[in-house]
């Protein structure tokens, strides 16, 4: 592999995704007080999302905007037919997802709420990232709503 290759935007994907994926296992063998799961969330949520928009940004500086935009799906269609952009539109993809995921996975331990409840929610948002957070944002009203019931309860 050339120098060059190693920027070309299959390699950058795969790149990507790879070190996207190893954030994930990460956040999915790092239970709420197991001593590495500080580390394994801040490797997660922060470094590895950073790096992502590093690349993100070079490819950005390096093929500018093409003849695309954000004003029109047109525009869009225009931007990411240009390998570089879409190269770049999965590196946000990946960067958001798996900070979203790490900061589920924050939350929820903060909330005492078990490793395996947190599993499924960090599964949706790697496959589906909204459709993760909403599921998140559901547990959360749900646990919410448990809490004050038992505060009732207590009273």
């Amino acid at each position: 592999m050339t120098a060059l290759s190693a920027f070309a935007p299959e390699a950058i994907f795969q790149a990507g995704s790879s070190l996207a994926t190893l954030g994930w296992l990460a956040l999915a063998l790092s239970p709420a007080g197991a001593r590495w799961t500080p580390a394994a969330r801040r490797f997660a949520g922060r470094w590895v999302p950073l790096v992502l928009a590093v690349v993100y940004v070079a490819l950005f500086a390096r093929h500018g905007m093409g003849d695309g935009g954000y004003g029109s799906l047109a525009e869009v269609q225009r931007l990411l037919a240009v390998p570089g952009l879409l190269a770049a539109g999965w590196l946000h993809y990946l960067a958001f997802d798996l900070f979203v995921g790490a900061w589920i996975s924050e939350r929820a331990a903060a909330l005492g709420l078990p490793h395996a409840l947190v599993l499924p929610l960090l599964a949706l948002t790697f496959l589906f990232g909204p459709a993760g957070l909403l599921g998140w944002a559901a547990v959360r009203a749900v646990h919410a709503l448990w809490q004050r019931r038992a505060a009732v309860a207590t009273a």
